[in-house]
């Protein structure tokens, strides 16, 4: 009996997944990224991915068909069709899409998390966060259940009929939330409140954001906090798996890449505009998040483009 329970449980899954991948395909026929709704983003790609780095904004993710890795400093986070990643916190990561061809091309669905909508369904739901689960990690993978997926494919499904979006999608996506709140993710989500123990570190993360390019006072920052120097770097790094120089650090060389990019700004300009005042500091640490040296990086990058 339990057997015959497993069976229609996956059978109920895979239903719903090959759902999800046929509505994908028609929404996003080439590869790319779209945002279909507001807060809803769907990707694709017929091929594997180089690294890219970005800084992940909180959000839920399922992956219909395919898989990817996403590195968040030491930690690595692998998921596929069978598992949904959360990210609760603004983090520098490294991504890349690890399996995906033309013929079963990469697809994955992303919903941001808006802390409004979350503290709405805890106070609605009364569902209480744990003091101490501040220094879970804002990043982690679960196992989707059908219940979950189920709720992913009717969002999807409001493309065909655009006239409901406006009054359904937000009733499912607080479903969504619910459900991550009563699971195993739950504690995450404390990050994203507006208050507590829990939203400290997501404080200094949006301090380090906003100042990157200033020198780093962790002592100013904890005791703004009401934290004690050791034990702001120990939640700090709890929940980001990086120190805050690390953090820092990544942030400012992604806004140098970028500017120099973007602004086509020299190496030096744009080291010196993200913190650094040591140019061959600059390009040793840019050279060893990035793989290359700034020039040449950079003239890589836009040999892609190109092509």
């Amino acid at each position: 009996m339990a057997q015959q329970a497993v069976g229609i449980d996956y059978e109920d899954l895979q239903s719903k997944r090959d759902e999800l991948i046929a509505r994908m395909e028609r929404a996003v026929p080439e590869d790319g990224v779209r945002e279909v709704m507001p807060g809803i983003v769907l990707a694709r790609s017929g091929q594997l991915t180089e690294h890219v780095h970005s800084v992940f904004t909180p959000a839920f993710c399922v992956i219909a068909q395919g898989s990817k890795e996403v590195l968040l400093g030491d930690d690595v986070f692998r998921y596929d069709s069978g598992h949904y990643l959360i990210s609760t916190v603004d983090l520098p990561i490294v991504s890349h899409v690890v399996e995906a061809s033309p013929e079963r091309p990469y697809f994955s669905f992303r919903l941001n998390l808006e802390p409004s909508v979350v503290a709405s369904v805890m106070m609605e739901a009364e569902i209480k966060i744990k003091k101490g689960d501040a220094s879970v990690k804002a990043m982690d993978v679960s196992p989707v259940d059908a219940t979950m997926l189920d709720a992913v494919v009717r969002l999807v499904r409001l493309l065909d009929t655009p006239e409901e979006v406006q009054v359904l999608a937000p009733l499912v996506t607080r479903e969504i939330v619910y459900r991550l709140l009563r699971g195993e993710q739950g504690a995450r989500l404390g990050h994203l409140m507006t208050s507590g123990d829990t939203r400290r570190i997501s404080k200094a993360v949006g301090h380090l954001r906003e100042h990157f390019h200033e020198p780093l006072r962790i002592e100013n920052i904890a005791r703004e906090l009401g934290m004690s120097v050791s034990g702001f770097h120990h939640h700090f790094k709890s929940v980001t798996a990086m120190s805050p120089l690390q953090f820092q650090k990544q942030i400012r060389l992604q806004e140098a890449r970028r500017l120099m990019l973007g602004e086509d700004l020299d190496a030096a300009s744009a080291g010196f505009r993200v913190g650094y005042e040591d140019p061959s500091y600059f390009s040793r640490d840019y050279k060893k998040q990035f793989g290359a040296p700034p020039q040449r990086d950079i003239a890589r990058l836009r040999e892609t483009v190109r092509t």
